[in-house]
């Protein structure tokens, strides 16, 4: 059985396959065109001690995503 989390529950070095990205807009769609589509794999890198920002590693590249942002992408947890 899969467990689809938040991308902002993930801890470091834990990792997920996107399942889906929420919300509408500017925001969603830069997300989108930085690789975090369903489908691709990421790994969280580092949090800031309350858990925003978050870096994570997507495609080969860092990305650093604000906390709410990285609430609104769903994720299966891999590993």
């Amino acid at each position: 059985m899969m467990e689809v989390v938040q991308l902002s529950k993930l801890e470091i070095g834990e990792k997920g396959k996107v399942v889906k990205v929420n919300g509408k807009g500017e925001i969603s769609r830069r997300i989108r065109d930085m690789g975090v589509v369903p489908g691709a794999f990421v790994e969280v890198e580092t949090k800031a001690t309350l858990g925003d920002p978050i870096e994570i590693k997507v495609k080969g590249y860092h990305l650093i995503l604000r906390g709410n942002e990285a609430a609104g992408i769903e994720v299966e947890k891999t590993g």
